[in-house]
């Protein structure tokens, strides 16, 4: 029997097109039939798991998620039948773990022994620990929080001290006024320390709650630079410029961000010290192959000898989109082909 490739998607959700898919999804399947590997689309319903995960492990050789976490009410269940499926000898683009380790905020913290991340990069996953650093991070320099929910920049905060401390003073206090801005349109609001701190409470409770903390990078103002990766090869570059406005510091499309897309050749120095790092990367993150479609993304920064530097904000691999280039499917499909035959020649 010849073993099909198994599209993963959810119903409903605003990133589907007329017919129910994702954009980016069947031109995946199409490209794959036309290179005479089957493929086909399963919609992950809970109360069908059991069925699917039957089906999947009888005539799937490989997974692809294409789900956005947010648009999926039981996420541990599906990540459940995954990694079921991956013991079961399905190829897993990618494996749920990798999934959530590539994908959480706090690849950040993990990554802070590479090049990549700055070494005062925290992570934290009590209040506890959070009031116990912070008011000495931000001491130090202008802060940005990242919540481990949400997207298009909601709970992510620059953080910056509104009247400078005294000297020899090396903890904000809890009543020192702040400025923050929330990068998912830029806006401003003023609070004591102490009370944002307990505002920001509701990002570490519940599931995957956590908080990043990193210092604010001021050339962000330059431009937010994105890796497009299909597994270790950078396909493309998006350059994301925030809206030019005092406090703008978002890349996103909805803050008024502009984006511009470059060839990964236009950014070599980047992208040859991020394929240099990737091995190092894949030991800190549970050395799972590398995910199929995902992005991470980078801020300029200048070092110590006033040289420009990149420093990793962020990695997304979920559910990556492509849908202003649904020619790149047919590139998909010859790594997922790629990788269905490297696969299949470590299991002879």
């Amino acid at each position: 029997m010849v073993k099909k490739v198994i599209f993963f998607e959810v119903q409903g959700g605003n990133d589907k097109g007329p017919d129910g898919y994702r954009k980016d999804t069947m031109p995946m399947v199409n490209a794959l039939k036309q290179r005479g590997q089957d493929a086909e689309v399963i919609f992950f319903d809970v109360t069908k798991q059991d069925e699917i995960f039957n089906y999947v492990k009888d005539h799937g050789i490989a997974y692809v998620s294409r789900i956005n976490p947010g648009n999926l009410k039981h996420e541990a269940e599906y990540f459940t039948m995954l990694r079921e499926l991956c013991a079961m000898g399905v190829i897993g683009m990618p494996h749920p773990d990798a999934m959530i380790g590539y994908g959480s905020k706090d690849v950040l913290s993990k990554l802070v022994s590479t090049n990549l991340v700055p070494d005062d990069t925290f992570a934290y996953y009590t209040m506890e620990a959070f009031k116990a650093q912070f008011p000495t991070s931000l001491a130090n320099t202008e802060r940005v929080l990242k919540q481990n929910r949400g997207s298009t920049g909601e709970g992510i905060w620059r953080v910056k001290l509104v009247n400078p401390l005294a000297k020899g003073v090396t903890e904000v206090p809890l009543d020192a006024e702040i400025k923050c801005t929330e990068a998912k349109d830029n806006h401003v609001e003023y609070w004591k320390l102490g009370e944002f701190m307990t505002f920001c409470e509701q990002y570490i409770t519940g599931a995957n709650g956590m908080l990043i903390d990193m210092r604010f990078l001021p050339r962000i103002t330059e431009g937010e630079i994105r890796l497009f990766m299909l597994r270790d090869k950078p396909v493309h570059v998006v350059h994301k410029k925030p809206a030019d406005a005092e406090d703008a510091f978002s890349a996103t499309l909805f803050s008024g961000a502009q984006y511009r897309y470059d060839a990964p050749e236009d950014w070599e120095e980047l992208v040859q010290n991020f394929l240099i790092q990737l091995p190092l990367v894949t030991s800190l993150l549970g050395n799972y192959d590398l995910p199929l479609i995902w992005t991470a993304d980078f801020m300029l920064d200048t070092n110590g000898a006033g040289e420009d530097c990149y420093i990793l904000g962020e990695m997304n691999c979920s559910c990556v989109g492509f849908t202003s280039a649904l020619t790149l499917a047919h590139q998909v499909a010859e790594e997922i082909l790629a990788c269905i035959a490297e696969q299949t020649q470590i299991l002879a």
